[in-house]
């Protein structure tokens, strides 16, 4: 069966457009210190604002008493500049996924989506202004690639959603981020340096960062091996998730046209490799569609290359049921033939789940960001 799919660019290339501003959020502690010197105040300012931005969640200069006054305007301008506008909210499951149309400063548009679950909270962060990933099952990456995000306004992100839990605007009372999944629009590991730089303020103690845990981070992939090897070289203990979609090259290669320079053996390989690094289990993602992917003997495939690398636990797959998007001609499989897909991967010893899907009815679930104004 063959697909119609878009050229594939360089998958480390992003079109130029507007810099974003310089926030406190893209720099690292002496980056900071010396930011503030620059304005002319004294280098501990930098940690007293970095307090305002990560632990009260505010960039508000009128609540910044411990700054004086002549310095606070001057300060949150160069280091604290707004970089995301909301342009339109949606919300669905009762108020407790929330899913938010950003504008940033060039006029390039993400989505973010907040997820609340008993006992968790989860934010979905796009870290690209489209994709050039060019899968044809998803949303994002039929719009191509407008250009990369920055550290700060992907960690904006997530302090936005700290701020609604913080006012108690979603169900259940006040509450906290504790998860952050790089799953929104884009792929992340083809904007390497401003991810990793996110996710280390994402992780950074407090007042350093939020504070949040490295275990409690997951960073997807579409399969780009050598920033794949590059991750698990950093010392941050993140969960990787491969987007892989098909255990076979030839249907791969039209799902996720980056296996044409990365092929399944070469992906899963660097998947295992971090897992052996990291010690960290890698989740294996699976879009479930019907007649294309779903067949019982792709299941045993699967499950035998998985398998191949020992019974150690360092991979767990979780099946995603296709979701809907605008034109598509693909539907989620039935779920007899999923289920059927679960059980031969258990049978094989291979951890399975299908996945909880959140935000369906209002464009938020995996594989449906396209972050449209209309």
């Amino acid at each position: 069966m063959a697909y119609a799919r878009a050229p594939l660019p360089l998958v480390f290339d992003a079109p130029r457009r507007g810099k974003p501003p310089l926030h406190l959020a893209d720099l690292d502690p002496a980056g900071r210190r010396a930011a503030v010197e620059e304005l002319g105040e004294p280098a501990f300012r930098a940690r007293q604002l970095a307090h305002h931005y990560f632990v009260r969640l505010s960039n508000d200069p009128a609540g910044m008493t411990d700054l004086p006054s002549a310095a606070r305007d001057r300060l949150v301008s160069a280091l604290l500049p707004q970089l995301l506008t909301p342009v339109r909210a949606a919300q669905t499951d009762k108020g407790s996924t929330r899913k938010t149309l950003w504008r940033m400063a060039d006029g390039a548009l993400i989505e973010s989506v907040l997820m609340r679950y008993p006992g968790r909270v989860t934010m979905c962060v796009s870290s690209q202004a489209g994709c050039a990933m060019a899968c044809p099952f998803c949303a994002t990456g039929q719009g191509g690639l407008q250009r990369n995000v920055s550290a700060a306004e992907i960690v904006e992100q997530v302090v936005d959603g700290a701020r609604v839990l913080a006012r108690g605007e979603v169900p259940g009372g006040p509450g906290r981020v504790s998860n952050v999944v790089f799953m929104g629009m884009g792929e992340p590991l083809a904007n390497y340096r401003s991810v990793l730089g996110a996710v280390r303020r994402l992780t950074d103690p407090a007042p350093d960062g939020l504070g949040l845990s490295a275990r409690g981070v997951t960073v997807s992939t579409v399969g780009l091996v050598p920033r794949m090897h590059q991750l698990a070289d950093e010392g941050v203990p993140v969960t990787l998730a491969l987007s892989l979609h098909a255990p076979d090259d030839e249907l791969r290669d039209e799902l996720v046209p980056v296996n044409t320079r990365w092929n399944v053996a070469e992906t899963v390989e660097a998947a295992w490799q971090y897992a052996a690094r990291t010690r960290r289990r890698v989740s294996i993602e699976y879009a479930m569609m019907r007649g294309v992917n779903d067949q019982a003997w792709r299941s045993d495939l699967l499950g035998d290359l998985l398998r191949s690398y020992g019974d150690w636990g360092w991979v767990h797959v979780n099946l995603i049921p296709l979701n809907p998007t605008p034109g598509s001609r693909w539907t989620a499989s039935d779920p007899a033939d999923e289920a059927e897909f679960v059980r031969r991967l258990q049978a094989k010893g291979v951890p399975t789940t299908v996945r909880d899907t959140r935000g369906r009815e209002i464009d938020g679930a995996c594989g449906q960001l396209a972050a449209c104004d209309k």
